[in-house]
């Protein structure tokens, strides 16, 4: 990372979603997707679907702080999933695809841990994301980044992750690239 860049990895369902609505912010120079919060070493994305390594889909998120907030990165992670699901994000079903937040240090993990608390009053469930230091990142396949961009008109690009997309370009529009 350059002087100025941090990280954070967050996982919020598919991978494939995450990356696409978070890449859009100003400020983000990179969400590379991969897997993070389990135990099984080196995973392949046929062993983290299966459910029994422990890992997420997540994307590590590279971003310029004094151009992008945290707390900015973190409103749109939340807008464009549900983080009261537990171990679920729409069709996809499984611990992989559950919520999760993984930071770097306790300074993330104070404004994480603040802004769920915030932004709680604000749903009928619980919030089920799961906080926790990042002990290691995997990055996924390479056939995995930029999936959305590449693969505009498959169905799963056009049912699941269009919808979020547009979503966060209505809602966040002053915040995109």
């Amino acid at each position: 990372m350059t002087a100025g860049t941090e990280s954070i990895v967050l996982g919020g369902g598919c991978f494939w979603c995450t990356e696409a609505v978070i890449k859009m912010l100003k400020g983000v120079s990179s969400a590379t997707p991969g897997y993070a919060g389990g135990t099984a070493k080196n995973p392949t994305y046929e062993q983290v679907c299966t459910g029994s390594t422990g890992h997420a889909e997540v994307i590590q998120v590279k971003y310029d702080a004094g151009k992008v907030s945290l707390e900015k990165i973190l409103e749109v992670f939340f807008a464009a999933h549900d983080p009261t699901s537990v171990n679920k994000q729409g069709a996809d079903t499984g611990s992989q695809y559950r919520s999760i937040i993984l930071y770097v240090d306790e300074k993330q993990r104070d404004i994480v841990t603040a802004y769920i608390k915030k932004i709680a009053k604000n749903y009928e469930k619980p919030i089920a994301t799961e906080v926790k230091k990042l002990d290691v990142f995997y990055p996924s396949e390479d056939y995995h980044k930029d999936y959305y961009k590449n693969n505009p008109l498959q169905p799963y690009c056009l049912l699941v992750i269009r919808p979020k997309v547009s979503k966060i370009k209505k809602e966040f529009k002053d915040s995109l690239k």
